[in-house]
């Protein structure tokens, strides 16, 4: 009888934990789970994605990465299907994400980081930064000041409509910059990679791009010279923020707490992105380069009167 007894006892603790290790595991998993929408190359995310989930354990990210036209798009789909997806937005400029946080999609919170105030807001932090420079074929003779750039040859731009780099400098020049280089050859192409390799592989004479997709073309033999004009290169930061819809806010709150922090954004220079906290090292970038900043706050309403004018200048 006692040891019948004993039994039921025994068997019904092992039943309560099992139960509790069922119920634990069943709830924690969701709750890790996070869906991920940016525009940062791979060269980046991937990095940042794996050792994320490599030192936070349970932790999985969904990713959906394309160019800034496309992320748009494919919010946009999300918001007609019911609403939006993703968890997290990491965005490659603050025009594109204050878009979202005006449709009331994004913001709303951010944590505690050292990242400074002029790449912060209350609904997004800036966690990597883009530098739009110039660059070259072998050869060719590098610009001293961007005006100069229309007189190097075959000139290639990138799209504003597609790449947010691209419409952040378009904010900086302006619509006549980009006359001036139009009636003197200018081509608009896709991306800033697209710029890099059409000049590395002599289609074009010099374009404008960006620092690390120059550089790491540099460093894998490419023909090109990278320089940094008068004023200076055009600097746009790329902001996070945390979808207001989201069901898994805290593991949310999470990764943005991770790539705000010191460690990711270790992360992020060592996968070949500029972060935006000072002190930690990123791509190369020369002592004294001159480095310019948009009116972010005036592009905000200038932003489609912009596009509109760039249109009649390379077409929509």
């Amino acid at each position: 009888m006692a040891k019948g007894r004993r039994g039921t006892i025994w068997f019904s603790a092992l039943l309560q934990v099992w139960l509790l290790a069922a119920c634990g595991g069943s709830s924690a998993s969701p709750a890790q789970s996070i869906t991920l929408y940016t525009c940062v190359n791979d060269t980046t995310i991937q990095p940042v994605v794996t050792q994320y989930q490599a030192t936070h354990p349970g932790a999985k990210v969904a990713l959906f990465r394309a160019p800034t036209g496309q992320l748009n798009a494919r919010v946009a789909s999300d918001i007609r299907t019911g609403g939006l997806k993703a968890d997290v937005i990491w965005g490659c400029d603050p025009l594109t994400v204050q878009d979202y946080v005006a449709q009331g999609l994004v913001g709303g919170w951010t944590p505690e980081t050292e990242i400074p105030a002029t790449v912060r807001t209350p609904d997004y932090v800036g966690i990597a930064m883009l530098y739009i420079v110039a660059i070259t074929r072998k050869g060719v003779k590098a610009p001293a000041s961007w005006p100069d750039l229309a007189s190097a040859g075959k000139v290639a731009v990138p799209d504003p409509n597609l790449a947010a780099s691209a419409l952040g400098a378009l904010g900086f020049f302006g619509t006549k910059f980009y006359a001036n280089l139009k009636e003197h050859g200018a081509v608009q192409v896709g991306t800033p990679d697209d710029v890099t390799t059409g000049v590395a592989q002599g289609t074009y004479d010099a374009g404008m791009t960006i620092a690390n997709s120059a550089y790491a073309a540099q460093q894998k033999g490419s023909p090109i010279t990278v320089s940094w004009p008068k004023p200076g290169a055009v600097a746009i930061y790329g902001p996070v923020a945390i979808s207001k819809t989201t069901k898994n806010a805290e593991a949310a709150k999470d990764f943005i707490s991770y790539v705000t922090s010191r460690e990711g954004q270790t992360v992020i220079g060592r996968a070949g992105s500029y972060p935006t906290l000072p002190d930690v090292a990123g791509p190369e970038k020369p002592n004294g380069a001159p480095i310019v900043y948009p009116d972010w706050n005036a592009l905000t309403s200038q932003k489609a009167a912009l596009l509109e004018d760039y249109a009649k200048i390379f077409g929509s």
